[in-house]
């Protein structure tokens, strides 16, 4: 130990030697009364103060590191406080719409909050947290506010699964709200679907859709989504429509079951359309 200290008492020399000097001037400046001295220590006392500051903030770069990870915790604590309090504004709108729609709607409806989603590449099917005790039965229609959402498929005592318009099994009867035409939406895996329309029939970019009057499955003119793209056939006899859902699916937390009785004869033909081969 004795050898480092020689060691840089050796290398430092003129440094140690320096400051002495300047200490040794410093207080024979602050002892003396004459007019020049005064200013000399007043000139010295300011660069003094300076420096002082210039070496803190130097060495406060060296001596943060706790601090900045301090503000990087509660840097974090905020984020997650605020994804929340967005995450809750977001509901808070969703079922302000609810409510709105409740009111002014001329249909029963039974309000449900997702519990799962249960979702693959061509299979989107939710569970919510009301079953037949609740009045729900296989064959409701499901909504939001937006529009519609799907269709109830299994029914337990107090929750049921919802089959989602994005589910390759659920095929829908729909009209183009402006020209009246008809067909049937289906989801290809990637995207809702009217295949099969006529190149003669009046359809546009943008035309509205809802549920067609002749599908027992779904009360008529619930809004659905707006055609997205036309693509015609390699013969250009037929129309494939894709179709932009009004209702964000994948985003949705609460949603309404339509409480309609659906027809048992023509439900029952239409629900083992639906089911898989």
């Amino acid at each position: 130990m004795i050898k480092i200290f020689q060691r840089l008492g050796y290398q430092f020399k003129e440094y140690v030697l320096l400051v002495i000097l300047v200490i040794v001037s410093l207080i024979s400046i602050s002892l003396s009364e004459k007019p020049q001295a005064k200013k000399l220590k007043a000139l010295a006392i300011a660069n003094f103060a300076v420096l002082s500051e210039i070496t803190e903030s130097v060495a406060s770069i060296f001596f943060r590191d706790v601090s900045v990870e301090e503000l990087k915790l509660e840097n974090a604590k905020i984020s997650l406080q605020l994804s929340k309090l967005k995450k809750v504004a977001a509901e808070n709108e969703e079922l302000r719409a609810m409510i709105n729609m409740r009111d002014t709607s001329s249909s029963p409806l039974i309000p449900v909050r997702i519990v799962s989603k249960l979702i693959t590449k061509i299979q989107g099917n939710f569970i919510v947290n009301r079953g037949y005790s609740s009045g729900l039965i296989k064959g409701m229609p499901v909504i939001n506010h937006q529009g519609l959402v799907g269709l109830i498929m299994d029914v337990a005592e107090d929750y049921s699964v919802v089959r989602t318009l994005q589910n390759s099994s659920l095929n829908i009867a729909v009209t183009l709200q402006r020209s009246n035409v008809d067909g049937i939406l289906s989801f290809d895996g990637r995207d809702l679907v009217i295949k099969n329309i006529p190149t003669t029939y009046d359809v546009k970019i943008g035309d509205r859709i809802e549920t067609s009057d002749f599908s027992s499955l779904f009360p008529p003119s619930v809004p659905v989504g707006v055609v997205l793209k036309k693509e015609t056939n390699e013969l250009g006899l037929l129309h494939s429509l894709t179709v932009r859902p009004f209702a964000a699916i994948e985003a949705t937390n609460n949603l309404f079951v339509i409480g309609i009785v659906p027809s048992k004869q023509v439900n029952h033909l239409e629900m083992n359309l639906l089911k898989k081969p």
